[in-house]
């Protein structure tokens, strides 16, 4: 692989995207549409050159994985380029997985066997088109795809079948993705998976004899499809943790980008200035596959015009090898908060050390605490309840156990929102300017600051944790500056390399009813109002 130019992380004017976030802010305070025109766009950035679209694949004679569900994307791809698998066989293999452990895991709202066949025999007779030719991915259930149920796992959206695609999903399909189905999610992806009145159903891969081990929030049904090798890979959306919540509990590497990387056209969304999506995958190649088809700019998503274009990430992906050893793809100065590192973290950021990061002490901005707190977090909630209004106004109980959060949204004040959005770009400023003058990318123990100030984080794998008597993943997350997706995925790609906890997969679950939990009698999990309230938090 080639170096790429310098990261587009350092090829940006700090002082746009706070013009940017500052006018995105005002235009969700003012219900009128952003416009990149009033605070102009990033300078042009020369985009990638050509690189060949078998980029990122490894020589299929490498792969020792026998079954097409071991295998990661970049190895599905490789095999199917060289006409060693056949999409048919990957998604057959898929649907018997699906078969045998869904009713067990409760991943999916819907499977949509039959299209998923089909696509692939059509794909069959087709040219491959890229490394997502014939990959089945899983959709979270606010993703629209057209013609196909899209229920953001509530009461309201119960019967809507949309008639057009979402525009990420739209983009990976036309990649030569195929859709295996629809994922289970939090009711209006507010906490995690239940039913709408909130009876638990997603479990954790890792953990399926226990519904109270949490598979990590909202996008949890993804997480679970991935982790479990019932989808090769999934997409997440995030407000409050929901990409890297689930990542993080379930050992995958999960993504949320920066705010307008993606576009959020076709998607049940819940705050203007506060939503991402993103891809769960199993590593970081994977994810650079992923999120290399799904953003760009969007004419029907102003948030995602004007931007620097969207970089080769799955070159930046690729581990960088300097004789036997694996080195950064760049000089990075790896920042770490003092005093809030476990040991785990510690041995995380001592491999990355020896990869040539420079470790640097960071001290958190004056009143973080009180910038990223409840007070100002819950802001959101306003920009929730606002285009629910008429629904409000109507039958509250198709609200099901997420109503709580839609209600505190009516009651914050008009003077707490905009004191709220204010502290955003107080603390936004100060993250540029106090903590990223200093580091690269940073250790962060919180998804909060940076889903409330736009900037990426990936969660990926960094241990077990054997202490309940089975395993559960341990893992890290790293922020960055805006645009820093190419430089997160060169961070974690490098670590990967080194380490194995991303190969680590959980065991095969029981089949439904053979446990003895809920399932053979018990009184099933539930959640109520108060504890989607804390969720929301």
């Amino acid at each position: 692989m080639g170096e790429v130019p310098r990261p587009q992380d350092r090829n940006f004017d700090r002082r746009v995207f706070l013009e940017r976030m500052g006018a995105l802010t005002a235009a969700a305070a003012a219900g009128s549409t952003f416009s990149p025109a009033a605070v102009g766009a990033y300078p042009a950035v020369p985009a990638p050159g050509p690189t060949p679209s078998d980029r990122g694949l490894p020589d299929p004679r490498s792969i020792h994985a026998t079954d097409p569900w071991e295998m990661t994307v970049a190895e599905l791809a490789a095999l199917i380029r060289a006409r060693s698998l056949s999409p048919a066989d990957v998604v057959e293999a898929y649907l018997k997985r699906i078969e045998a452990f869904d009713g067990t895991l409760k991943a999916f709202n819907a499977v949509t066997a039959d299209a998923a066949r089909a696509e692939a025999l059509r794909l069959q007779g087709t040219p491959w088109s890229g490394p997502l030719h014939g990959i089945p991915l899983a959709m979270k259930d606010n993703f629209f795809t057209r013609g196909v149920p899209t229920t953001a796992n509530s009461h309201l959206f119960r019967d809507f079948v949309p008639g057009y695609d979402a525009t990420a999903w739209a983009r990976l399909r036309e990649a030569g993705a195929i859709l295996l189905g629809k994922t289970q999610m939090g009711p209006l992806a507010t906490t995690r998976a239940t039913t709408p009145d909130g009876v638990v159903t997603t479990r954790s891969a890792w953990a399926p004899h226990d519904p109270a081990v949490d598979p990590g929030g909202s996008s949890s049904g993804s997480a679970t499809a991935v982790a479990a090798r019932m989808a090769a890979g999934a997409t997440g959306t995030q407000t409050g943790g929901s990409i890297t919540n689930p990542a993080a509990r379930q050992g995958l590497t999960g993504l949320k980008p920066t705010m307008g990387r993606v576009s959020l056209h076709g998607i049940v969304h819940l705050s203007y200035t506060r939503d991402h999506a993103g891809p769960l995958a199993r590593d970081a190649v994977d994810a650079a596959l992923l999120l290399q088809a799904m953003a760009g700019p969007d004419p029907a998503d102003p948030r995602t015009l004007g931007l620097p274009p969207v970089p080769d990430l799955v070159t930046a992906a690729a581990p960088v090898r300097r004789g036997s050893r694996t080195v950064l793809r760049w000089p990075t100065r790896l920042g770490v908060f003092p005093g809030e590192m476990d040991a785990p973290r510690r041995a995380m950021v001592s491999t990355f050390e020896a990869l040539g990061a420079t470790i640097v002490e960071v001290e958190p901005p004056e009143e973080w605490s009180l910038l990223t707190g409840g007070a100002f977090n819950n802001v959101r909630l306003v920009e929730r309840a606002e285009p629910f209004l008429k629904h409000l106004r109507g039958d509250v109980r198709l609200f099901g156990v997420a109503l709580s959060p839609w209600i505190n949204g009516l009651l914050l004040s008009g003077p707490e929102y905009l004191r709220g959005q204010r502290a955003k770009m107080v603390l936004l400023r100060r993250v540029l300017d106090g903590i990223f003058d200093r580091c690269d990318a940073g250790v962060m123990n919180s998804h909060v600051p940076f889903d409330m100030i736009g900037l990426p984080l990936v969660a990926f794998p960094i241990g077990l944790d054997e202490s309940q008597g089975y395993p559960l993943p341990l893992s890290a997350m790293l922020g960055g500056l805006p645009f820093g997706e190419e430089r997160l995925l060169s961070l974690v790609a490098a670590y990967q390399a080194e380490t194995e906890w991303h190969r680590r997969r959980p065991a095969d679950p029981a089949p439904a009813g053979a446990t003895g939990d809920d399932r053979g009698g018990a009184p099933p999990l539930r959640l109520d109002v108060l504890d989607v309230e804390e969720a929301c938090q």
